[in-house]
């Protein structure tokens, strides 16, 4: 049967039992007469036959694997969120479906679509809206929902998250405390929850210091949380007179900060001497940056870990599963671009 997609009705006719009889020795195989599932597994060796186990599963309405949809799968801060959600849910004998929602609610709702068709048992999702009417639908239908990077705000709900107005506070501290008062907020888009927090985190950290966000801050903000973004923010602050630009620059992520150092160390600016410079993630990029940068450390791989634990406690305890709201707490590291 050479070029042909082997049926279980082949492998039956094969091996003289019924598909009925083929079907138990897929599913169980306990319950089957030795020589015959013997001449059974012979059978499907011979035609080289390989079972449907995703249409087993959606038979039993329930499979085998989880939706992850993150908001960049080209920031490698999220890359390394799902290496963190694949270890734990591979160790389950679980696969993983990753979407890429770019920050776009229309392409974010047509995964959410995609991934009940195809019967996933659990999505995990940093949701560009907390909260959405369509996580709930998923959620009454049958679907188990976990936050991830984000943190839920409904107490049936999990979520794994990072106290961002923490991470904020920590880095806008550390440039003051450096001597800075003209600091720069470089971010965006400000309707992400991530963005807000790290921005009036850091507006706490200058009330603190008894400074104010009037005198002391401005923000630039920007489409994306990219390179391409911290270079065109870059870009404008210098454009500011000299006597009154920032002396220092707070990004809300690495690639904004990275595409930042890109602009300062092309005009000649040096780092940090005349323009300090903070990121946000601790992504691996950033020690092995030019003028290695310091970041704001999330425990990247961790928020996956915990999401996909999460997870897979309420599949497979329904009954006892109790809902977290898991805040992890972010840590300044300090490197040569701010001191």
């Amino acid at each position: 049967m050479a070029g042909l997609a082997v049926s279980i009705r082949d492998v039956a006719s094969h091996a003289g039992v019924s598909v009925g009889t083929v079907s138990n020795v897929l599913n169980r195989p306990d319950i089957v007469a030795p020589t015959t599932r013997t001449r059974v597994l012979a059978a499907i060796t011979e035609l080289g036959f390989v079972p449907n186990d995703a249409a087993r599963q959606l038979r039993r309405g329930k499979g085998r694997t989880l939706g992850l949809v993150v908001l960049d799968v080209a920031n490698p801060f999220f890359t390394d969120v799902a290496k963190g959600v694949e270890d734990t849910t591979g160790a389950a004998g679980m696969a993983v479906i990753f979407c890429n929602s770019d920050g776009n609610l229309t392409k974010e709702n047509a995964y959410l679509d995609l991934l009940e068709e195809q019967r996933v048992q659990g999505v995990l999702i940093t949701p560009i809206h907390d909260a959405s009417t369509r996580l709930h639908q998923l959620r009454d239908r049958g679907v188990l929902v976990v936050l991830l990077d984000r943190r839920s705000r409904q107490p049936d709900i999990c979520s794994v998250s990072v106290d961002d107005r923490l991470g904020g506070e920590l880095a806008m501290r550390h440039l003051v405390e450096s001597g800075h008062r003209r600091i720069a907020f470089v971010g965006g888009p400000h309707r992400l929850e991530q963005v807000h927090d790290r921005y009036h985190g850091a507006i706490q950290a200058l009330t603190d210091a008894g400074l104010t966000e009037e005198e002391h801050l401005r923000r630039y903000d920007t489409p994306a949380l990219t390179v391409t973004a911290g270079r065109d923010a870059a870009a404008r602050i210098l454009g500011q007179p000299k006597n009154t630009r920032a002396t220092a620059i707070f990004c809300a992520n690495d690639l904004l900060a990275l595409g930042a150092l890109q602009v300062l160390t092309r005009q000649q600016i040096r780092v940090p001497h005349d323009i300090a410079l903070v990121g946000y993630d601790d992504i691996e990029f950033a020690a092995a940056a030019a003028v290695p940068l310091s970041s704001v450390r999330q425990p990247r791989q961790r928020l996956g870990q915990t999401a996909a634990e999460l997870l897979l406690d309420e599949a497979n305890n329904p009954q006892t599963h109790q809902h977290h709201q898991v805040i992890f707490e972010p840590e300044l590291v300090v490197r040569e671009s701010s001191q």
